[in-house]
């Protein structure tokens, strides 16, 4: 299990009446919105990603998440992000979700994008401010 400090880049959310479940907690899909909403704000605001017309899209190859403690409504979430592999087309993204103030993540997980030509479809090199913005949050593998 990571800590906090494993994590390179934070971005606080806001939880939703909505997250909440019939068992009062966030359900489980809701944590997938939390890794998308980290990783593409990271990606737009750091990377100059343009969502509408840029050349170059990341898609979703591959996701998990191991979920540890319950969230919910109201309170917050803050999401980490690093990056725990960077290929040419591809990268690996680490996710750990905290209930604000603590240390241990309530969940944690990955998620795999790969950069495609946004007509083609076909895989493409990540674009260079992309990469760029991507290093800071690159972190060795762990044994």
């Amino acid at each position: 299990m990571s800590a906090r400090a494993d994590y390179r880049h934070f971005l606080s959310i806001a939880t939703r009446w909505k997250d909440n479940d019939v068992y009062g907690h966030v359900n489980n899909v809701e944590y997938y919105s939390y890794f998308d909403t980290v990783i593409n704000t990271y990606l737009i605001t750091e990377g100059g990603l343009d969502i509408h017309r840029g050349g170059a899209i990341g898609l979703c190859a591959e996701s998990h998440c191991r979920f540890l403690r319950e969230i919910a409504f109201p309170g917050s979430v803050d999401a980490g992000l690093r990056v725990e592999k960077l290929g040419n087309s591809s990268v690996r993204y680490g996710i750990g979700l905290f209930r604000a103030g603590e240390e241990a993540p309530a969940a944690e997980g990955w998620f795999v994008h790969v950069f495609v030509d946004r007509d083609s479809r076909r895989s493409t090199p990540i674009p260079e401010r992309i990469r760029a913005a991507l290093q800071p949050l690159l972190v060795e593998p762990a044994p």
